[in-house]
């Protein structure tokens, strides 16, 4: 009969295959909420954003004390389906392994995946979602909203016109 080696955790052939890195003991890591609906990734698109080479992080604060809560999303330009997975998973790690001191109470952040994220050394992903907050919060500091500006139909018309088309919702003959 053979000995097999004991691990020193079950989740260490799982760190190795999913090319997070091992566990370490830096201070208090992010308790982690999630985003779920929606509204509340669409409403941190229109927020603050930070791009990074393996993501883009944007933030959007919800006015309150509650705990930070996250979300995280891959289109299907990141790859197939197991890519799209994986990248999420890591990204996932990634927020777990940051110091609470790092995320603000009362904020949504939302990283969505880039193809660079399956490749990236962890690590690197970690340096870089630190160096991604502290740029959001300089920007929230200054104002910046970085949100994109949406033109209105017909704004920009100098002859004092609007658009020849109805607004949606408005009924016909009225």
């Amino acid at each position: 009969r053979r000995k097999v080696a004991a691990r020193s955790s079950p989740r260490v052939g799982h760190a190795v295959a999913s090319g997070s890195a091992p566990e370490s003991d830096h201070g208090p890591r992010v308790a982690m909420e999630r985003l779920r609906q929606r509204a509340d990734f669409l409403a941190a698109a229109a927020g603050v954003r930070a791009p990074a080479t393996g993501f883009v992080l944007q933030v959007r604060g919800r006015g309150d004390d509650g705990p930070p809560r996250f979300g995280f999303t891959a289109s299907r330009k990141v790859g197939t389906a197991v890519e799209r997975n994986r990248a999420r998973r890591r990204l996932r790690d990634v927020v777990r392994r940051t110091d609470a001191a790092d995320v603000a109470t009362g904020h949504d952040y939302v990283l969505v995946a880039r193809r660079a994220a399956l490749s990236l050394p962890f690590d690197r992903l970690v340096a870089e979602f630190r160096s991604a907050l502290r740029r959001v919060a300089d920007k929230r500091r200054t104002g910046e909203t970085g949100a994109r500006a949406h033109r209105v139909r017909g704004a920009g018309k100098t002859d004092g016109t609007a658009s020849a088309r109805p607004p949606r919702g408005a009924r016909r003959g009225e």
